[in-house]
């Protein structure tokens, strides 16, 4: 496979680092964004001991001025951006009777508008190039919903709505652009849950476990390789037959 620049969004989360390993394992040149250096330049440093070298730029996805900065940094250090994982997100959850308009615009910015902030600043490079790969990490709360997070639902169903649109507009420049929709994963975060809640969670998948963060960047790598070109607009749903929608 073709060495290929990839930005990777929110990539020094669980799941976000999961899949800078895997592109990097591909033999793509990573980079991620942050916005506090020093926990980034410590999280780089642990990659950096296992062997994976990691391009951090500074940026904060939720802000269109500050993506442009940041893309525009990283043409200059590593090249044009061919493939884009759009993973940054938050949660600010609450049910939406007691939802601030704050608690709504933070996630909405970060998780839904974050993909048109970053994908505006690469998409007609791609287009001129004639090649790209555009995934955006949904979720399965996108697909079925989910009590307390009528902000976040949101954003992650806008999310695929942005990919299938996306989609038909690109495809005959030799772009895909797809959704991951993970279930529930074991992230440090999740993992920090009192084991008897993550044994109800884990009791309602049929699969029987969670998620593991390394099985959602296997979907992503999924989409990159050229065998791939003729999947665009699709939602590969990764959740353990969790929720089995069409």
């Amino acid at each position: 496979m073709t060495s290929r620049v990839a930005l990777v969004t929110g990539g020094t989360g669980g799941i976000g680092s999961a899949i800078v390993k895997k592109l990097a394992s591909m033999g793509h040149k990573v980079a991620t964004n942050y916005r506090d250096h020093a926990r980034a330049t410590a999280w780089q440093e642990a990659l950096k001991k296992s062997g994976i070298d990691v391009t951090l730029v500074a940026g904060d996805v939720a802000s269109p001025e500050s993506a442009e900065i940041m893309i525009n940094e990283l043409k200059d250090t590593l090249g044009p951006v061919d493939i884009l994982v759009n993973n940054a997100g938050i949660t600010r959850d609450t049910t939406f009777h007691k939802m601030s308009a704050v608690q709504w615009q933070e996630v909405i910015n970060t998780n839904l508008n974050s993909c048109f902030n970053v994908t505006r600043q690469v998409i007609d490079g791609m287009r001129e190039r004639k090649w790209g790969r555009i995934i955006q990490i949904s979720s399965i709360n996108g697909q079925k919903g989910q009590y307390g997070q009528a902000n976040y639902a949101a954003s992650k169903a806008g999310m695929h709505g942005f990919t299938i649109s996306l989609a038909q507009e690109n495809a005959k420049f030799g772009i895909t652009v797809n959704t991951v929709s993970p279930g529930y994963v074991g992230t440090e975060m999740v993992m920090a849950v009192p084991e008897e809640v993550r044994a109800k969670i884990a009791a309602q998948i049929p699969v029987g476990r969670l998620g593991s963060p390394e099985e959602i960047a296997y979907a992503v790598a999924f989409f990159m390789p050229d065998e791939a070109a003729w999947i665009t607009g699709a939602n590969l749903s990764i959740n353990g037959g969790h929720y089995m929608g069409w």
